[in-house]
């Protein structure tokens, strides 16, 4: 078994670290690790210099799998590298997208014993990556209220259950209120599927089928089939809001008559002032945002 190298976030709240302890056993067994904790991109792009030939493993949620991602494909050491995961954040949707146990133990043996697969990546015309999804309007606003949810819920838990994973539906039932419509051309390789004249309520764009804890917001999502899905939702009147928040919490809003569901290669937002969640990091506004995949762009141990 190859040496690993562990790479923790030092400022990540939810990281638990006797939940690590127990995984960083369960590898020690077979092969030797080394955990190195980063607080900022400079100390994490030292550790990186030094990773080697060794397989990396992520020990955090999908902000630290997307810093990790980011930093390899900026020093151009993605494509080679092969890469772990042991899920230690609240939402975890990438762990839950794969098939990677939440149980970071259990996770330990699939970094062991699982296969490396490559995994399609989304970028913009600025260089930012997105590896699992990015949203814009009423879903960038629930991820910003669900933040503050996610924490609190988080620390309650019930039975060893995550409540945080409740903070997106929350957030989304927050923004549903008073949501942020837009107008925007969504452009899908090349065809205007939605132009100025019809206000929007949300775009998606998932590389993975999970957002906030667990929410499938692009369920067909498969983040090795070289295709994103694309969703955007028109469900701008009161009874339409409601209706779609009930079908978001079933995973089924995909199949409204108000919701196109697509898949492509490229994607082009363009209009008003717009917010983006990426991979949870809320960014913007924004007047236009182009998201092109690239297939299958660096390789990940999966069961």
């Amino acid at each position: 078994m190859d040496p690993l190298l562990v790479i923790t976030n030092s400022d990540a709240g939810t990281a638990d670290e006797q939940q690590l302890e127990s995984a960083l056993a369960v590898l020690r067994e077979r092969t030797s690790v080394e955990v190195c904790a980063t607080s900022d991109p400079g100390e994490l792009d030292g550790v990186l210099h030094r990773a080697g030939s060794r397989r990396i493993v992520v020990a955090g949620g999908d902000g630290s799998m997307h810093a990790v991602v980011a930093a390899l494909h900026r020093r151009r050491e993605l494509e080679d590298a092969v890469l772990g995961l042991l899920p230690l954040g609240t939402g975890n949707d990438f762990a839950r997208g794969n098939g990677i146990p939440l149980d970071v133990v259990e996770a330990a043996k699939v970094v062991l014993h699982g296969q490396p697969r490559r995994m399609d990546l989304i970028l913009d015309e600025v260089g930012e990556i997105v590896v699992n999804s990015v949203h814009a309007g009423a879903g960038a606003q629930a991820s910003r209220r669900a933040d503050r949810w996610k924490d609190r819920l988080h620390k309650v838990g019930v039975g060893g259950v995550n409540l945080g994973r409740l903070g997106y539906p929350i957030g989304a039932l927050l923004a549903a209120v008073k949501p942020p419509y837009v107008r925007l051309r969504v452009e899908v390789d090349g065809e205007v599927v939605i132009d100025y004249d019809q206000p929007v309520l949300m775009v998606a764009v998932g590389n993975g089928s999970n957002v906030g804890g667990g929410t499938e917001l692009t369920p067909d999502a498969d983040p090795r089939d070289g295709l994103m899905d694309v969703m955007v939702a028109r469900s701008v009147g009161p009874l339409q809001r409601v209706g779609y928040l009930a079908s978001l919490l079933r995973a089924t809003h995909h199949e409204r008559d108000d919701v196109l569901y697509l898949r492509a290669k490229q994607v082009t937002v363009d209009g008003e002032q717009f917010y983006c969640s990426a991979d949870g990091e809320v960014y913007g506004p924004e007047r236009r945002r182009t998201w092109r995949l690239e297939p299958a762009a660096y390789s990940m141990v999966l069961p």
